[in-house]
């Protein structure tokens, strides 16, 4: 398993994962070193996901075609497989994300499920709030939440004229 390290708007950013795919994408929100300085033992996967997410900070992107290899159990990754079907700019709740898995009543599951992510943006839970539209639980912190969310909503500009 490899690993880098990359600076983002919302802290340095790992990425671990082999040929197989990726397996994490975690922000830390202390300084963590590379690690790797030799960009040739890096796998082309780990890479690719560097530069996809670098564009998705720019707003350059608005999905990601990733080769990804997360563990968790079937649960957790047929959550995760819904998750990616959120449209960037969208959210939904966990109550509809529920209903969307055919269980309204595993609503906690699928809200632990959601916690336990282990591919940051990629598998976009930022995207699920509260019912009442609150911005609820996120592992990586709500103001990171709330800085996703109006990363992919920017404000409109108010004409003066």
């Amino acid at each position: 398993m490899k690993k880098i390290c990359i600076k983002t708007p919302l802290g340095n950013t790992i990425i671990e994962g082999d040929e197989a795919g990726i397996s994490t994408i975690r922000v830390l929100d202390d300084d963590v070193s590379n690690g790797n300085t030799n960009t040739h033992d890096i796998p082309a996967t780990l890479m690719d996901c560097s530069i996809q997410l670098q564009e998705y900070f720019k707003g350059e992107r608005t999905e990601f075609n990733l080769k990804l290899n997360p563990s968790g159990t079937s649960f957790q990754k047929k959550v995760w497989q819904s998750l990616q079907e959120i449209p960037y700019g969208n959210t939904i709740s966990y109550l509809d994300l529920s209903k969307r898995l055919g269980d309204v009543k595993a609503i906690r599951a699928v809200a632990s499920a959601n916690g336990k992510n282990p591919l940051w943006i990629v598998v976009p839970c930022h995207r699920v709030i509260g019912t009442d539209g609150s911005l609820t639980g996120y592992a990586g912190g709500i103001w990171r939440k709330k800085w996703l969310l109006d990363h992919e909503n920017p404000p409109s500009q108010q004409s003066l004229f």
